[in-house]
């Protein structure tokens, strides 16, 4: 199918999106007014260009801290879930459970029971005026160690919201094993929340070992180390353990894959592994959900069937209810039908 046609019946196809960071969907130009809010000049197109230029994971995450030390208020978030609604409503996203990193806003000064009731306030906007629903998981970071996570954590239950429904490790990855986070993550699990990890993207197969037999996940991102693991493999695929799997934000991180032509996703579907399509971070990797599977159907061989069958795999792998799921899935049928 040609670009025009394939984007045009995309849009229009209800999809679901769970591995997405809500810190990294403002545009450019929200960065820049935020940072002339706070420094009172505007920001240079070199400082632009310096801002997004990474070789690896843990440059990619110093960028993500800067950008989030520009928010000083709680009005800044206004800048996130505003351009957060726009990301999901062009893309035709209806339903995402995304994360949300305190750490840093904790750091700069921001009081966490603030922040949720703002989150509130905007998911329920963008309820009512597009019908997307807005679903968050606390990234507990890896990146500060155990103690921090901990606090998040204590955090989340204080000031509890229907719209958090669990906790997600996110961070450096090669500084931050998941057995270190195995108290917090027992804790959670216990307590009813909804467990995930990001395990596999910048370290081998052993991470996601670690997230699945120690951290009790039923979804890691990325993981695209898996490949190098038979096994490993083969007990993701009879767990069902949800791979949220971001091609592009792969080839930008460099670690294991330099396009996505390369790219394991390719093998992981044809296993049967649960492989569901995120962008991670759109701004960052300058992608959106549908370039993702525009760049799957042409640089990766997926056929329309088989991504159709992916869009279904976004729903399956959420938490919504399985009536819920069932809606969605034979409203994907009839937008692919009338294609």
């Amino acid at each position: 199918m040609d670009r025009d046609r394939f984007y045009e019946l995309i849009k229009k196809v209800p999809k679901a999106e769970i591995h997405l960071h809500i810190e990294a969907v403002p545009t450019i130009n929200s960065i820049k007014a935020l940072y002339k809010k706070v420094n009172g000049v505007e920001i240079t197109d070199s400082e632009i260009k310096d801002l997004f230029t990474y070789e690896d994971l843990n440059g990619f995450i110093q960028a993500f801290l800067k950008i989030q030390a520009l928010y000083k208020s709680e009005e800044d978030f206004d800048y996130i879930f505003d351009d957060l609604a726009s990301y999901l409503s062009e893309n035709g996203i209806v339903y995402t459970e995304a994360f949300f990193a305190p750490t840093g806003f904790l750091r700069n000064g921001f009081k966490y029971e603030n922040m949720v009731k703002v989150f509130d306030k905007k998911i329920a906007e963008i309820k009512e005026k597009y019908g997307i629903t807005v679903k968050l998981l606390m990234d507990v970071s890896r990146t500060f160690g155990l103690e921090n996570a901990m606090h998040n954590y204590e955090l989340l239950k204080q000031f509890p919201s229907k719209n958090i429904i669990g906790i997600g490790l996110g961070g450096a990855e090669s500084k931050g094993p998941c057995r270190d986070y195995q108290a917090v993550f027992e804790l959670a699990k216990k307590e009813g929340y909804k467990v995930v990890a990001h395990a596999g993207e910048d370290v081998g197969p052993e991470s996601v070992w670690e997230a699945i037999d120690l951290l009790h996940v039923d979804r890691v991102g990325h993981c695209i180390s898996s490949i190098q693991d038979e096994k490993l493999m083969q007990v993701l695929k009879e767990r069902g353990i949800v791979l949220e799997v971001c091609p592009t934000s792969n080839v930008f991180t460099k670690k294991y894959v330099k396009s996505i032509a390369e790219h394991p996703i390719r093998a992981f579907f044809e296993r049967g592994l649960f492989v569901t399509v995120n962008t991670d971070d759109p701004v960052f990797f300058k992608v959106t959900l549908i370039d993702e599977l525009y760049k799957l159907h042409t640089e990766a061989g997926f056929s329309m069937d088989e991504i159709k069958t992916l869009i279904k795999n976004g729903f399956k792998a959420t938490y919504l209810s399985d009536s819920k799921k069932e809606s969605w899935y034979k409203k994907i049928d009839k937008e692919f039908a009338g294609a």
